[in-house]
Protein backbone atom coordinates (compact mmCIF):
# COMPACT_ATOMS: atom_id res chain seq x y z
CA UNK A 1 0.00 0.00 0.00
CA UNK A 2 1.30 3.46 -0.96
CA UNK A 3 0.55 6.44 1.26
CA UNK A 4 -0.21 9.91 -0.10
CA UNK A 5 -0.12 12.85 2.31
CA UNK A 6 -1.40 16.38 1.82
CA UNK A 7 -2.50 19.27 3.99
CA UNK A 8 -6.09 18.73 2.87
CA UNK A 9 -8.03 18.39 -0.36
CA UNK A 10 -5.42 19.58 -2.87
CA UNK A 11 -3.32 16.42 -2.93
CA UNK A 12 -6.30 14.63 -4.44
CA UNK A 13 -5.39 16.37 -7.73
CA UNK A 14 -2.08 14.48 -7.53
CA UNK A 15 -3.70 11.25 -6.32
CA UNK A 16 -5.95 11.10 -9.38
CA UNK A 17 -2.87 10.93 -11.64
CA UNK A 18 -1.18 8.38 -9.37
CA UNK A 19 -4.23 6.11 -9.39
CA UNK A 20 -4.66 6.47 -13.17
CA UNK A 21 -1.02 5.46 -13.68
CA UNK A 22 -1.05 2.61 -11.11
CA UNK A 23 -4.68 1.44 -10.92
CA UNK A 24 -3.89 -2.01 -9.51
CA UNK A 25 -2.12 -0.73 -6.41
CA UNK A 26 -3.63 -0.01 -3.01
CA UNK A 27 -3.58 3.62 -1.85
CA UNK A 28 -4.09 5.33 1.49
CA UNK A 29 -4.66 9.07 1.28
CA UNK A 30 -4.35 11.28 4.37
CA UNK A 31 -5.65 14.83 4.15
CA UNK A 32 -4.85 16.99 7.17
CA UNK A 33 -7.88 19.16 6.46
CA UNK A 34 -8.57 19.85 10.12
CA UNK A 35 -5.32 21.83 10.37
CA UNK A 36 -5.24 23.32 6.87
CA UNK A 37 -4.16 25.59 5.33
CA UNK A 38 -0.43 24.95 5.68
CA UNK A 39 0.76 27.75 3.42
CA UNK A 40 1.06 30.39 6.14
CA UNK A 41 2.38 28.11 8.91
CA UNK A 42 5.82 28.50 10.46
CA UNK A 43 8.41 25.86 9.59
CA UNK A 44 8.51 24.14 13.00
CA UNK A 45 4.73 23.69 13.06
CA UNK A 46 4.93 22.16 9.59
CA UNK A 47 7.57 19.71 10.80
CA UNK A 48 5.36 18.66 13.72
CA UNK A 49 2.32 18.13 11.49
CA UNK A 50 4.35 16.30 8.84
CA UNK A 51 5.90 13.92 11.37
CA UNK A 52 2.49 13.00 12.77
CA UNK A 53 1.02 12.42 9.32
CA UNK A 54 3.80 10.24 7.91
CA UNK A 55 3.94 8.25 11.16
CA UNK A 56 0.21 7.61 10.84
CA UNK A 57 0.69 6.31 7.29
CA UNK A 58 3.63 4.14 8.32
CA UNK A 59 1.61 2.71 11.23
CA UNK A 60 -1.21 1.92 8.80
CA UNK A 61 1.12 -0.28 6.75
CA UNK A 62 2.55 2.07 4.11
CA UNK A 63 6.24 1.60 3.37
CA UNK A 64 6.28 4.22 0.60
CA UNK A 65 4.79 7.70 1.02
CA UNK A 66 4.33 10.44 -1.58
CA UNK A 67 4.17 13.91 -0.03
CA UNK A 68 1.73 15.55 -2.43
CA UNK A 69 1.71 18.88 -0.58
CA UNK A 70 4.09 21.38 -2.20
CA UNK A 71 4.52 23.30 1.06
CA UNK A 72 5.61 20.20 2.99
CA UNK A 73 7.70 18.96 0.08
CA UNK A 74 9.54 22.30 -0.06
CA UNK A 75 9.98 22.78 3.70
CA UNK A 76 9.99 19.40 5.45
CA UNK A 77 10.83 16.65 2.94
CA UNK A 78 14.54 16.47 3.71
CA UNK A 79 13.81 16.34 7.44
CA UNK A 80 11.30 13.53 6.95
CA UNK A 81 13.69 11.53 4.79
CA UNK A 82 16.54 11.87 7.27
CA UNK A 83 14.33 11.03 10.24
CA UNK A 84 12.53 8.00 8.80
CA UNK A 85 14.51 6.77 5.78
CA UNK A 86 18.09 6.44 6.96
CA UNK A 87 20.58 3.74 5.89
CA UNK A 88 19.04 0.30 6.10
CA UNK A 89 15.49 1.63 6.34
CA UNK A 90 12.78 -0.17 4.39
CA UNK A 91 10.71 3.01 4.22
CA UNK A 92 10.83 5.75 1.62
CA UNK A 93 9.30 9.23 1.35
CA UNK A 94 9.11 11.00 -2.02
CA UNK A 95 8.03 14.57 -2.86
CA UNK A 96 6.72 16.67 -5.71
CA UNK A 97 9.39 19.38 -5.91
CA UNK A 98 12.06 17.68 -8.02
CA UNK A 99 9.59 16.26 -10.60
CA UNK A 100 8.08 19.76 -10.95
CA UNK A 101 11.49 21.38 -11.45
CA UNK A 102 12.63 18.78 -13.98
CA UNK A 103 9.43 19.10 -16.01
CA UNK A 104 9.72 22.91 -16.04
CA UNK A 105 13.32 22.82 -17.28
CA UNK A 106 12.38 20.43 -20.08
CA UNK A 107 9.53 22.72 -21.10
CA UNK A 108 10.91 26.24 -20.87
CA UNK A 109 12.82 28.19 -23.48
CA UNK A 110 13.39 31.15 -21.21
CA UNK A 111 12.02 32.29 -17.85
CA UNK A 112 10.21 30.03 -15.37
CA UNK A 113 7.57 31.36 -13.01
CA UNK A 114 6.56 29.79 -9.70
CA UNK A 115 3.04 30.46 -8.41
CA UNK A 116 2.67 29.00 -4.92
CA UNK A 117 1.85 29.52 -1.24
CA UNK A 118 3.82 31.96 0.87
CA UNK A 119 5.72 29.22 2.68
CA UNK A 120 6.67 27.45 -0.56
CA UNK A 121 7.92 30.72 -2.05
CA UNK A 122 9.85 31.79 1.04
CA UNK A 123 11.56 28.38 1.25
CA UNK A 124 13.14 29.02 -2.19
CA UNK A 125 13.33 25.24 -2.60
CA UNK A 126 12.03 25.28 -6.16
CA UNK A 127 14.50 28.04 -7.06
CA UNK A 128 17.30 25.89 -5.62
CA UNK A 129 16.21 22.76 -7.50
CA UNK A 130 15.91 24.67 -10.76
CA UNK A 131 19.41 26.10 -10.25
CA UNK A 132 20.77 22.57 -9.71
CA UNK A 133 19.39 21.75 -13.14
CA UNK A 134 21.20 24.75 -14.61
CA UNK A 135 18.24 27.14 -14.80
CA UNK A 136 18.47 30.40 -12.86
CA UNK A 137 16.02 32.68 -14.68
CA UNK A 138 13.15 32.24 -12.22
CA UNK A 139 10.47 34.54 -10.79
CA UNK A 140 8.32 33.55 -7.81
CA UNK A 141 4.93 34.91 -6.73
CA UNK A 142 3.10 33.96 -3.55
CA UNK A 143 -0.67 33.77 -4.09
CA UNK A 144 -2.29 33.38 -0.65
CA UNK A 145 -5.83 34.11 -1.89
CA UNK A 146 -6.03 31.34 -4.47
CA UNK A 147 -6.28 28.19 -2.35
CA UNK A 148 -9.07 29.63 -0.14
CA UNK A 149 -11.03 30.55 -3.30
CA UNK A 150 -10.84 26.92 -4.44
CA UNK A 151 -11.81 25.72 -0.97
CA UNK A 152 -14.96 27.85 -1.28
CA UNK A 153 -15.73 26.36 -4.69
CA UNK A 154 -15.26 29.74 -6.40
CA UNK A 155 -12.63 28.68 -8.93
CA UNK A 156 -14.85 29.70 -11.87
CA UNK A 157 -16.01 32.99 -10.35
CA UNK A 158 -15.17 36.51 -11.44
CA UNK A 159 -13.33 36.94 -8.13
CA UNK A 160 -11.05 34.02 -9.01
CA UNK A 161 -10.37 35.39 -12.49
CA UNK A 162 -9.52 38.80 -11.07
CA UNK A 163 -7.23 37.36 -8.39
CA UNK A 164 -5.42 35.13 -10.88
CA UNK A 165 -4.91 38.02 -13.30
CA UNK A 166 -3.46 40.18 -10.54
CA UNK A 167 -0.97 37.55 -9.36
CA UNK A 168 0.04 36.70 -12.92
CA UNK A 169 0.97 40.33 -13.61
CA UNK A 170 4.12 39.72 -11.56
CA UNK A 171 5.03 36.70 -13.68
CA UNK A 172 5.06 38.48 -17.02
CA UNK A 173 7.80 37.31 -19.33
CA UNK A 174 7.62 33.69 -18.13
CA UNK A 175 6.95 31.05 -20.76
CA UNK A 176 6.37 28.31 -18.18
CA UNK A 177 4.65 28.68 -14.80
CA UNK A 178 4.82 25.93 -12.19
CA UNK A 179 1.54 25.53 -10.34
CA UNK A 180 3.21 25.16 -6.95
CA UNK A 181 0.08 24.36 -4.94
CA UNK A 182 -2.13 21.32 -5.45
CA UNK A 183 -5.26 23.51 -5.45
CA UNK A 184 -4.20 25.47 -8.51
CA UNK A 185 -5.06 22.88 -11.22
CA UNK A 186 -8.71 23.61 -10.43
CA UNK A 187 -8.01 27.25 -11.34
CA UNK A 188 -6.59 26.42 -14.77
CA UNK A 189 -9.44 28.13 -16.65
CA UNK A 190 -9.10 31.33 -14.63
CA UNK A 191 -5.30 31.26 -14.86
CA UNK A 192 -5.28 30.69 -18.61
CA UNK A 193 -7.28 33.89 -19.00
CA UNK A 194 -4.42 35.87 -17.47
CA UNK A 195 -1.34 34.50 -19.23
CA UNK A 196 -0.03 32.97 -22.45
CA UNK A 197 2.57 30.94 -20.53
CA UNK A 198 2.32 27.17 -20.26
CA UNK A 199 0.80 26.23 -16.90
CA UNK A 200 2.63 23.22 -15.52
CA UNK A 201 0.62 20.92 -13.26
CA UNK A 202 3.25 18.67 -11.62
CA UNK A 203 0.71 15.89 -10.95
CA UNK A 204 1.21 13.90 -14.18
CA UNK A 205 4.98 14.23 -13.85
CA UNK A 206 4.88 12.97 -10.26
CA UNK A 207 2.86 9.94 -11.39
CA UNK A 208 5.31 9.18 -14.21
CA UNK A 209 8.32 9.53 -11.92
CA UNK A 210 6.73 7.25 -9.32
CA UNK A 211 6.29 4.57 -11.98
CA UNK A 212 9.97 4.86 -12.88
CA UNK A 213 10.95 4.74 -9.19
CA UNK A 214 8.91 1.59 -8.55
CA UNK A 215 10.50 -0.10 -11.56
CA UNK A 216 13.96 0.64 -10.12
CA UNK A 217 12.99 -0.49 -6.60
CA UNK A 218 11.18 -3.82 -6.99
CA UNK A 219 11.36 -4.43 -3.24
CA UNK A 220 8.54 -1.87 -2.85
CA UNK A 221 6.34 -3.58 -5.43
CA UNK A 222 3.71 -4.96 -3.06
CA UNK A 223 1.04 -5.29 -5.70
CA UNK A 224 -2.51 -4.63 -4.54
CA UNK A 225 -6.18 -4.91 -5.38
CA UNK A 226 -6.89 -1.37 -6.59
CA UNK A 227 -8.32 -0.30 -3.23
CA UNK A 228 -8.43 3.36 -2.16
CA UNK A 229 -8.72 4.30 1.51
CA UNK A 230 -9.09 7.90 2.66
CA UNK A 231 -8.39 9.42 6.09
CA UNK A 232 -8.80 13.04 7.11
CA UNK A 233 -8.46 15.16 10.23
CA UNK A 234 -11.41 17.42 9.40
CA UNK A 235 -15.12 16.86 8.88
CA UNK A 236 -15.64 13.50 7.17
CA UNK A 237 -18.70 14.25 5.08
CA UNK A 238 -17.34 17.58 3.94
CA UNK A 239 -14.11 15.90 2.90
CA UNK A 240 -15.89 13.15 0.97
CA UNK A 241 -18.26 15.43 -0.94
CA UNK A 242 -15.90 18.39 -1.39
CA UNK A 243 -12.93 16.14 -2.19
CA UNK A 244 -14.66 14.65 -5.22
CA UNK A 245 -14.11 17.98 -7.04
CA UNK A 246 -10.36 17.59 -6.59
CA UNK A 247 -10.20 13.85 -7.27
CA UNK A 248 -12.50 14.02 -10.28
CA UNK A 249 -14.58 11.10 -9.04
CA UNK A 250 -16.53 10.00 -5.99
CA UNK A 251 -14.43 9.17 -2.95
CA UNK A 252 -14.97 6.08 -0.80
CA UNK A 253 -16.00 6.34 2.83
CA UNK A 254 -13.61 8.58 4.75
CA UNK A 255 -12.24 7.74 8.21
CA UNK A 256 -11.72 10.52 10.73
CA UNK A 257 -8.38 10.68 12.54
CA UNK A 258 -7.50 13.12 15.31
CA UNK A 259 -4.45 14.23 17.22
CA UNK A 260 -4.09 12.31 20.46
CA UNK A 261 -0.97 12.35 22.63
CA UNK A 262 1.02 14.01 19.83
CA UNK A 263 -0.01 11.38 17.26
CA UNK A 264 -2.90 10.81 14.88
CA UNK A 265 -5.42 8.16 15.89
CA UNK A 266 -8.65 6.88 14.36
CA UNK A 267 -11.84 8.29 15.82
CA UNK A 268 -15.24 6.67 15.46
CA UNK A 269 -18.17 8.85 16.48
CA UNK A 270 -21.92 8.68 15.93
CA UNK A 271 -22.52 12.09 14.43
CA UNK A 272 -21.14 15.42 15.58
CA UNK A 273 -21.36 16.34 19.26
CA UNK A 274 -23.99 18.91 20.20
CA UNK A 275 -23.52 21.68 22.74
CA UNK A 276 -20.53 21.92 25.05
CA UNK A 277 -17.82 19.29 24.62
CA UNK A 278 -15.92 18.29 27.77
CA UNK A 279 -12.98 15.91 27.83
CA UNK A 280 -12.71 13.34 30.64
CA UNK A 281 -11.14 14.99 33.64
CA UNK A 282 -7.47 14.33 34.29
CA UNK A 283 -5.58 14.79 37.53
CA UNK A 284 -3.70 18.10 37.74
CA UNK A 285 0.04 17.98 37.08
CA UNK A 286 2.20 17.41 40.15
CA UNK A 287 4.18 20.41 41.24
CA UNK A 288 7.66 20.36 42.74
Amino acid sequence: MIGVYDSGFGGLTVLRHLVDAQPARDWLYLGDSGRAPYGGRDAHTLLDFAEQCVEHLFDAGCRLIVVACHTVSCVALRHLQQRYCGPGSKRRILGVTIPAAEAAVRTTRGRIGVLATQRTVSSRTLVTELAKLGHRDVIQRAAPLLAPLVEEGWERSEIARAACARYLEDLRGCDTIILGCTHYPLLREALEGGTDARLLDPGPEVAARLGDWLARHPGFDDGGTGRLTVHCTGDVETFRTHGSRFFGAALPDVRHVVEAQSALASLVVDGSPVGQVVRPSQPPPRMG
